[in-house]
């Protein structure tokens, strides 16, 4: 009878499509998908504003679509979906599993990190791409589930990984106590001659046997089925992985065991020999492996748990007048919110009524609480110290400041280094070579070792296949982004993309925007000195007085200084601005005049009692302001945007790591050269509008090469997008800066030293983690296999290829948790931030 082979079933996705307005715009877009090379039909809906695209089976283009419709001048919508990935082992599951997501219709592009146990997906396409991702990862012989963005999503992961951990500290439990009878009375009875005479006397030569076998068989179809319930599978899928190998490994020794147990006669003479103790003890050591890496694969996210963990559950609500308390997720925008001391702010918000001082620390890295006024920011998650204050909510839910740190980590954490796509390359084949190399090592023994050659050819076969540790590759490079940004978070330092890590450590320049990154970005009164017979206080007093009734920002400088005393500012009468040379007033009945020299002068008055003090503030690039009361010159008075105390020593930390340091600023040269010279920068850039900034980044690349930007992350944000890192101070509370690679929570520019010093630090641990895995499997391979045995008579020991295996991944887990403890270079502190501001003097 013939057979009828039923045709592959076409491949179809929808895709969201803006800016169509007509029937026009539905015929240019059908057109423009048409002509994809694959596409067998396209119906594009205007009402629904989605193109359903049909493509021969396995030919799905997503990526192409995408460029078609831009290309037709629209715009596809990509979605974005995260799974939560179950059961892989090994680099070579990572590879599998982004195989299959990328064949789904839809799917633009996957990165799978498997010490995250996650999968990124871009995709065109609704919620049904979704449902398809997870079947093609099911069909795998994963299991995937899409992640929940809920409040209870991380204690649902942390729940199921504490499971494992559980599961798997039974199953090795379980192993070890059936696999310690058969290691004693197998390799006990080859070395201790006590033990061969009571297994000999009491259980006899064929009861050992039958008991050794009983026990394996309990171990590895117990405990060891997890390895067969993924390896065979595997296997038959020509897809092997980890699990395969121990399958294979541990298969062949217990087989051989099995025929010289039952079936002797069908073994050459003197060939039946048994090795159940390998097998049991392989599976015991690898679960051993596999549950110390579970432990330490948890660690690695204790900076996000800790960050979800700083989220309160509820929050005291002021309604009708009454306040209450209610589930964090029912507070809503605008609602008054009590904290009382001690308590965590639930929300972001604006203080309404009250003072205290703010733990922010588990935000911004910085130690010292900050104070907060009325009308001052307050971020969810940070802690109340002294006082009670109300606030108002300005942020909830996901738009919250700690909700987008906790994204920002995330995505960072998932991302994969450019050095991650040699390590993907060469895992892809890395299982199928060892089982070749195990098939070589096999026939070479059989053909050309000593008797007894098949006893040979199977330790040493088994021994390569269990050695083998792909684990260890496929963990080296995620688990150190993972603790590596993690620590980062902690420090105030938020790596947007986790391959700004890899990139950071290769500059050669860091340009600074001067305003706001390396100075306060506000005027301030800097120096006040006056003439003898004048106090410094009523003259502050009566100049900030006549400022009042003047728009100009260092008129609003000197009159913040004086509100910092608490200075009552009396009324003013007979106001003049004197446009070019100052403003006059009367006080309280005396004259006061404030301006520049050349004001003084027109009023007769000689500057020249303060030449010393005028020519130290030109030295230090500042213009300076004289007053005269009642035509007797009383002060000279400066106002700048001062210097961060903390840029001095940010600039010489970033000598110290072999840097140049440029500042880029729109001031004129001789301010910013004097400027420059006070803090040691080497390359100044002046007189820069903001737009130009761009071709200055530019010019700074070619002289210095890889450069850094360091800007506020507003007027900057072109230079920041230039650059090859953009670096963004952040405020605290502003963080999702797009066109930066790395953000400063803290808002002190020291901060770029210590972002600077922890790439260098994650990526000298990803490379001894990757030395170590290649290193591991480079040497020990060909010594499992007997290599050095011609020379020295050195053979490796199944036993101990499962121990060395297990640990190997352990090893890299436990070197990558290092960067936990990683120090910062230097202290970030809080006196330069941005927050609202104590009372205080002039300086």
């Amino acid at each position: 009878m013939a057979t009828t082979t039923r045709p592959a079933a076409a491949e179809s996705f929808d895709v969201p499509v803006q800016g169509m307005s007509c029937a026009s715009c539905v015929g240019r877009v059908e057109k423009a998908i048409r002509s994809i090379e694959g596409v067998t039909a396209v119906h594009v809906n205007l009402a629904t504003e989605r193109a359903h695209v049909s493509f021969a089976p396995d030919s799905a283009a997503p990526g192409a679509v995408a460029e078609a419709i831009r290309a037709a001048g629209y715009e596809p919508t990509e979605n974005h979906a995260d799974l939560v990935i179950r059961g892989m082992t090994c680099a070579s599951c990572v590879a599998r599993v982004e195989k299959a997501l990328k064949r789904v219709p839809g799917v633009l592009d996957a990165q799978v990190n498997l010490a995250t146990e996650r999968a990124s997906v871009r995709y065109l396409g609704g919620t049904d791409v979704v449902g398809r991702m997870v079947e093609a990862v099911d069909a795998t012989g994963y299991e995937a589930e899409e992640v929940r963005q809920d409040a209870d999503r991380t204690d649902l992961e942390g729940a199921a990984r504490e499971a494992e951990i559980a599961a798997l500290r039974r199953s090795l439990a379980l192993a070890a106590i059936l696999t310690l009878p058969v290691f004693v009375i197998e390799m006990g009875s080859h070395f201790i001659g006590a033990i061969h005479d009571w297994v000999m006397n009491t259980l006899g030569h064929r009861t050992s046997w039958y008991l050794q076998f009983a026990l394996t068989t309990l171990v590895l179809f117990g405990p060891g089925l997890r390895f067969f319930k993924k390896g065979v599978p595997a296997l038959l899928r020509r897809a092997p992985d980890m699990n395969s190998l121990v399958v294979l490994g541990t298969s062949a020794a217990y087989g051989y065991s099995l025929v010289a147990t039952f079936l002797p006669d069908l073994l050459p003479a003197g060939m039946a020999n048994i090795y159940y103790e390998a097998a049991a003890v392989i599976v015991t050591l690898i679960l051993l492996g596999r549950f110390l890496e579970a432990k330490a694969k948890g660690r690695t996210s204790e900076a996000i748990k800790r960050l979800i963990g700083l989220a309160p559950k509820t929050a005291r609500v002021i309604r009708n007048g009454e306040a209450s308390e209610i589930p964090i997720d029912q507070v809503l925008i605008g609602d008054i919110v009590q904290v009382r001391p001690g308590e965590k702010v639930p929300v972001d918000g604006e203080v309404v009524e009250g003072s205290s001082f703010v733990d922010e620390s588990m935000i911004t890295g910085e130690p010292v609480p900050v104070q907060k006024l009325e009308g001052s920011e307050v971020v969810g998650g940070t802690i109340n110290k002294t006082g009670g204050f109300t606030f108002r909510a300005t942020r909830i839910g996901a738009d919250t400041v700690l909700a987008q740190i906790i994204r920002m980590v995330e995505q960072a954490q998932g991302s994969k280094l450019p050095i991650q796509a040699l390590v993907d390359r060469i895992t892809a084949w890395f299982v199928p070579a060892v089982m070749g190399a195990a098939a070589l090592t096999f026939a070479i023994w059989l053909i050309f070792g000593p008797e007894p050659a098949v006893t040979f050819a199977l330790v040493n076969a088994v021994a390569v296949l269990i050695i083998a540790c792909p684990c260890a590759m496929g963990l080296a490079t995620p688990t150190s982004i993972m603790v590596g940004t993690g620590r980062a978070a902690e420090l105030g330092v938020l790596f947007r993309q986790g391959e700004a890590l890899q990139s950071l450590k290769e500059i050669g320049v860091v340009a600074l925007d001067k305003t706001g990154t390396l100075t306060k970005g506000r005027p301030d009164l800097t120096d006040f000195v006056t003439a003898p017979g004048f106090s410094e206080a009523e003259t502050l007093r009566l100049v900030a007085a006549v400022e009042t009734r003047s728009e100009h920002p260092i008129a609003e400088a000197i009159v913040a200084a004086a509100e910092r005393r608490a200075m009552p500012l009396p009324a003013t009468d007979s106001f003049e601005a004197v446009p070019g040379f100052g403003v006059s007033a009367t006080v309280e009945g005396r004259k006061v005049d404030v301006g520049a020299d050349r004001y003084m002068r027109t009023l007769g008055l000689d500057t020249a009692t303060f030449a010393d003090t005028a020519a130290r503030l030109g030295a230090e690039g500042k213009s300076p302001l004289y007053a005269a009361v009642d035509g007797r010159l009383a002060a000279i008075v400066a106002v700048a945007d001062p210097i961060k105390e903390s840029t001095p020593d940010a600039v010489a930390a970033l000598h110290a790591l072999g840097l140049k340091v440029a500042m880029i600023t729109g001031d004129n040269r001789k301010t910013a050269e004097a400027i420059a010279r006070q803090i040691g920068i080497d390359e100044v850039v002046a007189e820069v509008l903001p737009e130009g900034k761009v071709e200055v980044v530019k010019r700074l690349r070619q002289a210095h090469g890889r450069i850094a930007f360091v800007g506020d992350g507003i007027n900057d944000a072109p230079a920041l997008a230039e650059a090859d890192i953009g670096i963004a101070i952040g405020t605290g509370t502003d963080i999702a800066i797009e066109s930066a690679d790395v953000v400063l929570m803290s808002g002190d520019v020291r901060g770029v030293v210590n972002a600077i010093a922890l790439s260098k630090a994650t990526i000298r641990n990803i490379g001894q983690n990757l030395f170590w895995a290649f290193a591991y499997n480079v040497l020990l391979i060909p010594v499992a296999a007997g290599v050095l045995y011609p020379f020295d008579g050195t053979l490796l020991s199944p036993m101990v290829a499962a121990a060395a295996m297990a640990l190997s991944s352990v090893f890299v887990v436990g070197n990558a948790l290092r960067l936990r403890h990683f120090k910062a270079p230097i202290e970030v502190r809080q006196g330069d931030l941005p927050a609202a501001q104590p009372a205080g003097g002039v300086a």
